[in-house]
């Protein structure tokens, strides 16, 4: 499966951006779909996932309540909503999938979109 994301860019701290993430084929419900960033200087970390189906959402701690994953299994495609941007919310955004249990490998990875929040 191939992952295109989009949707990135400069945007003042306080607002807001929706990123998007194009799959090429959607693969089993029960798959997980997700999205990391890196910021410069540092590791890849995890941001959020849902499951196709959309019934499972977990988030990191960082980013409950500002950040929100979803899914459209008829377009085949992932959304991170992001609000109240934050400079330290800077980095390249990945979209990723997971075909296996939680703590697997990730299968799949798109090659990111670039968010930078100006102060």
């Amino acid at each position: 499966v191939q992952l295109e994301e989009s949707g990135g860019g400069l945007v003042q701290a306080g607002g807001s951006l929706r990123l998007s993430c194009a799959a090429s084929e959607r693969t089993s419900n029960s798959h997980v779909m997700g999205w990391w960033r890196q910021a410069p200087g540092k590791e890849r970390e995890f941001v959020a996932s849902v499951t196709w189906s959309g019934e499972y959402t977990y988030y990191a701690d960082s980013v409950k309540g500002r950040f929100t994953i979803s899914a459209d299994n008829t377009k085949n495609m992932i959304y991170l909503e992001i609000m109240n941007l934050e400079p330290g919310d800077t980095a390249v955004y990945f979209c990723a999938l997971r075909k296996g249990l939680p703590g697997t490998r990730w299968n799949a990875w798109g090659q990111g979109t670039q968010v930078t929040v100006s102060s």
